[in-house]
């Protein structure tokens, strides 16, 4: 049989191009593959819930948590430091005035009582010793049958005496008083609220044994932020019911504001005086109280808009024009199981998101669900 070059050649070079278009073609695919894979990978605009922040004029109720305390209370302790022999009383009890509550060992302040008591028996008989030299001296003064020097130190010698007796007499009282500082007495009627020792126990002069609750009236205690101080309106009334049981409750004015917050919660301690509080405010039961706060203009967005960073309260803020997202601190001034008032940070217009913000970062684009005015 016999080759022709030429058709051979020409069948080579169909071959090469058939190759070639099947090789464009697979290529051709791969990249229109490649082309929908990143398409599809693109991230869709997050779909979110919204709210516009408007200003709110009104009166706000307020709710806050607190306890009933005694509005005079005393921390009893001894005068003197010693090994404490009895506690008369526990937590709960009732004392009249004048009730011994705790006892010291006086063994030491009895030995001093008597050796006080000896001194100033000795202290006298010499006084009166020195009492009948000086008369001697003045009678035989005068008849002349003793000197003038003679009569002076008898003088000095009684004076001396005088002295010594009156120095006696004073630490025969401070002994006295010691051996009545052993005893602990209640100044006035009250009950026992607090213990801080044990008997036996070796205590401190000035330590507190026993926390007197006196019956003098009952106040209740609320932890206030000095936000709220602000918003609180001059002298209000305030009304304070038990939390277990609402239908008791009574009414308050404002007695004191702590000067200095709390170094740990930043709060200062505010005291409602109670008018006729009823039996069941006990001391120590937890109370809530009411009051209106003043009229104020105050941004409020729901307790869902807030978040963190840093550390420090903030919200998503979204541009109206591009839709993409960005995070604002704020500064809270309360906190509400719904609501949140923002004190600084936020203005009038802004676009918040108050649904999805823990699925979001920054600079990312949203879609917007539904909004509403704040």
């Amino acid at each position: 049989m016999t080759w022709n070059s030429s058709e051979g050649t020409r069948k080579c070079d169909h071959v090469r191009i058939i190759c070639l278009a099947l090789v464009m073609t697979s290529a051709g695919a791969g990249l229109s593959a490649c082309s929908r894979e990143t398409e599809s990978a693109a991230p869709a605009p997050r779909p979110v819930r919204t709210a516009t922040v408007e200003k709110r004029e009104a009166g706000q109720p307020l709710k806050l948590a607190g306890r009933i305390e005694p509005t005079d209370e005393a921390a009893l302790g001894f005068r003197i430091a010693g090994r404490m022999k009895e506690r008369s009383v526990s937590v709960g009890d009732r004392v009249e005035a004048g009730q011994v509550v705790a006892r010291l060992e006086p063994q030491n302040e009895m030995n001093a009582l008597r050796a006080a008591q000896a001194n100033l028996a000795a202290a006298e008989a010499a006084l009166t010793e020195a009492r009948n030299r000086f008369e001697r001296q003045k009678t035989l003064l005068a008849q002349g049958w003793t000197t003038r020097t003679q009569y002076d130190q008898a003088e000095k010698a009684r004076a001396t005496a005088e002295a010594m007796t009156q120095s006696a007499e004073a630490q025969l009282k401070a002994a006295h008083d010691l051996v009545s500082f052993t005893e602990l007495e209640a100044d006035a009627p009250g009950i026992v609220t607090a213990i801080g020792a044990e008997p036996h126990e070796v205590v401190q002069a000035g330590q507190m044994i026993v926390r007197l609750a006196r019956q003098d009236g009952r106040d209740a205690v609320f932890d206030v932020s000095a936000q709220i101080l602000r918003a609180i309106p001059a002298e209000p009334i305030i009304e304070v019911r038990l939390v277990d049981y609402p239908s008791i409750k009574a009414e308050g004015r404002i007695r004191q504001v702590s000067p200095q917050a709390d170094p740990v919660t930043r709060t200062f301690e505010v005291k409602v005086g109670l008018t006729d509080p009823p039996e069941a405010m006990r001391m120590g039961v937890t109370v809530s109280g009411y009051v209106e706060l003043e009229a104020q203009a105050m941004i409020e967005i729901p307790a869902s808009a807030l978040t963190k960073i840093n550390q420090e309260p903030a919200v998503w803020i979204v541009d109206p024009t591009s839709q993409i997202v960005s995070l604002r601190n704020v500064e809270v001034g309360r906190f509400d199981p719904a609501t949140v008032a923002i004190s600084r940070g936020l203005y009038v217009g802004d676009i918040i998101v108050t649904a999805g913000v823990q699925a979001l970062h920054p600079g990312q684009k949203v879609r917007i669900l539904g909004s509403e005015q704040r």
